[in-house]
């Protein structure tokens, strides 16, 4: 990548962090439910996980488009390219790094740190392939999580929101199920074995590697919290009265 497309580049971020900061705005004057405004403290957490549904929503579907516009992109993970992919990698940081800046702004990092480590390792990793344009298309799989998540957003609305319907919970607590398997922990374990098999541990490719054994780590982690809580909570520890107020990332 020349100088000029990287400073292009970082003018696309600098652009996605002022996009969702605008979102993050038009999301103070939704209406908000009962449960929600009768608790200043699930005020923030509320707008927040409006701005995270609607990434989730433009950066899931935009992955998925690409990968199934362009599956030759798939026969080379390391160098495969596509301006697409890059524009949703430079959208997807500028996301991950107004997120930051929101929890820490609005001090919510005690109770968010792991959303502030998963930020730090996407951003740090993002600018890697932005730099040299390599491991965009491992980056594009990556981003498919963000299918997964649109429904484990909808999965916290409903609890915060106190919705009157468990029918509605139900429905959505196996489709986040089956989500999660087909576009979180498939892509992360494909990814997972083709690095630790071909990509070179030196270099970018040994930081990538690390930051991707980490980050299944974090998934296994946040899985097992997803079953606890909505397949077997009579396995849960700790968490009896628990509030979802103070947390951002997945829980009880």
């Amino acid at each position: 990548m020349g100088p000029g497309w990287r400073t292009a580049s970082a003018a696309l971020v600098g652009g996605s962090v002022a996009i969702f900061g605008g979102l993050r705005r038009a999301a103070l004057a939704l209406p908000r439910p009962d449960a929600v405004r009768s608790r200043p403290s699930r005020v923030w957490r509320w707008r927040n996980l409006l701005v995270s549904f609607a990434h989730s929503v433009l950066a899931g579907l935009w992955a998925l488009f690409s990968l199934w516009h362009s599956p030759e992109l798939l026969s080379d993970i390391q160098d495969g390219y596509s301006v697409s992919g890059h524009l949703l990698i430079c959208f997807s940081s500028g996301y991950f790094i107004h997120d930051s800046l929101d929890i820490i702004f609005n001090h919510q990092s005690r109770s968010s740190w792991e959303y502030l480590v998963h930020h730090a390792m996407a951003i740090s990793a993002f600018v890697s392939l932005i730099i040299t344009g390599r491991f965009l298309v491992a980056a594009m799989l990556l981003l498919l999580v963000e299918v997964s998540n649109i429904f484990l957003t909808v999965r916290m609305l409903l609890k915060m929101s106190n919705v009157p319907s468990p029918a509605l919970y139900e429905a959505n607590k196996y489709v986040n199920l089956v989500m999660y398997f087909v576009f979180r922990l498939a892509p992360q374990s494909y990814l997972t074995w083709y690095f630790l098999r071909y990509v070179e541990v030196q270099g970018q490719g040994a930081f990538l590697t690390a930051n991707l054994l980490l980050l299944d780590a974090m998934i296994l982690m946040y899985f097992s919290r997803l079953l606890r809580s909505d397949f077997f909570p009579s396995l849960r520890k700790g968490s009896a009265g628990r509030d979802v107020d103070g947390e951002k990332f997945l829980i009880d």
